[in-house]
């Protein structure tokens, strides 16, 4: 695709429209915000903080259902109209949670945040950038995410520092949405677009042999190897770090940090997200070997020690950027998989189906950990497992067999 004129300003702004409205969706609003109004949000209600954090599971409930429903709807509409009607309800029901009375309103208002956030998730945008871009793909795939969440995950939490300061979680969640709704809807109204259809002739893979094919259904996808060990190893990693991510803050409070600087950490891990995603996108464009990208996978070990052992702050925003690098790793090379392993032909009912599974895990784990903290006292044992499961994904990572493999196979 040419990179010029009027065609290159349509790309620019598919590009910065996909990268706001994933920096505000659910992972910077609620995953990176969540930690810091636990504690006030527990005592409101009298009640212990999994009984909170167990809206991680409503999230993940709701976002397996809908996941694969906006998948579908996608591939038969166009995911920019799925998108604009999503956000619209996503700024009402942040508005409806800051009204709600109780845990049973609170609940409620969950579920619909998670269906209406889900469609500012991971699965519409990428279906959109993959369609955009075939030779740089894994890079912009990195940019609208990494960016996206990276910096919507950073930032986020900051601003709500600043509102809390002054006011209680019900405002802050006011001001929230209010800052969704206007940064959100002029991008996506004027400049995101879907891409061309029908999609131009290409070499999906650039691999000799496999010319201009669309690529598998999901049974055929289904019935690979591959499907089952990036699904496998990418929904158990990403829930337990975010598992960690959401706990940041409650981890070093308990320690005595103060809110300030525990925020700090948590904004390094979001920030290096950034770094993770666009790094993997761009070593996948080059290399094209995802088990390349395995050592990425266990940076994340060598920085769950020092969370758990480290007393000082340096070494705390140096746990931060690991465990960042490793997250980021595991959100760009997910796209970029699914598009490159299976191609676009089902795109949108393939990842709304991986990214279902992994919602169950992203909102399991953060429960999980609370339970064994209601359980113990403190969140080491939890940590100690988060170990063991990257030590284990990376080791699945390591055996991915190369994109070209499954392109000769299926589509040749």
């Amino acid at each position: 695709m040419g990179l010029s004129g009027r065609y290159f300003s349509t790309q620019s702004g598919v590009v910065l429209s996909s990268t706001i409205g994933t920096a505000i969706g659910i992972t910077s609003t609620i995953i990176a915000v969540l930690g810091l109004v636990l504690v006030p949000i527990s005592e409101e209600f009298g009640l212990p903080r999994s009984s909170i954090s167990f809206v991680f599971f409503i999230l993940a409930i709701a976002a397996a259902f809908i996941y694969p429903v906006i998948g579908a709807l996608a591939d038969k509409y166009g995911a920019r109209r799925v998108i604009l009607i999503g956000h619209l309800l996503f700024v009402t029901s942040l508005f409806a949670l800051s009204l709600t009375r109780n845990l049973v309103e609170f609940y409620i208002a969950f579920i619909f945040i998670g269906l209406s956030g889900s469609v500012l998730g991971p699965i519409l945008f990428t279906k959109i950038i993959a369609g955009w871009f075939d030779r740089y793909r894994g890079l912009f795939l990195g940019i609208i995410s990494g960016v996206g969440y990276g910096l919507g995950s950073t930032l986020m939490p900051l601003f709500a520092v600043a509102i809390l300061a002054d006011h209680d979680w019900r405002f802050t969640y006011q001001a929230i949405a209010l800052l969704v709704l206007l940064l959100g809807l002029p991008p996506l109204v004027l400049l995101l677009r879907n891409p061309p259809e029908p999609p131009p002739v290409k070499t999906y893979m650039r691999v000799e042999g496999v010319q201009g094919t669309p690529g598998l259904t999901l049974p055929e996808a289904a019935k690979t190897r591959v499907f089952w060990m990036v699904l496998l190893a990418i929904s158990i990693c990403s829930g337990c770090l975010l598992a960690v991510f959401t706990h940041i803050v409650p981890i070093l409070m308990d320690r005595g940090m103060k809110v300030a600087e525990a925020t700090s950490v948590l904004s390094i891990f979001a920030l290096f997200t950034v770094f993770g995603q666009i790094g993997t996108g761009y070593l996948l464009d080059i290399f094209r070997r995802p088990k390349l990208i395995a050592p990425f996978f266990f940076i994340p070990v060598l920085g769950l020690p020092l969370l758990l052992l480290s007393t000082n702050t340096p070494s705390l925003l140096l746990a931060g950027a690991l465990m960042g690098l490793g997250m980021g790793t595991e959100f760009g090379l997910l796209p970029f998989c699914l598009s490159r392993y299976f191609g676009l032909k089902a795109y949108g009912k393939i990842s709304g189906l991986v990214y279902g599974v992994i919602a169950l895990t992203n909102g399991f784990f953060p429960v999980l950990m609370d339970v064994i903290f209601d359980l113990s006292g403190s969140y080491n044992i939890a940590i100690n497992i988060v170990i063991l499961v990257m030590i284990s994904g990376t080791l699945i990572i390591a055996l991915l067999p190369n994109f070209a493999s499954i392109a000769k196979r299926y589509m040749a």
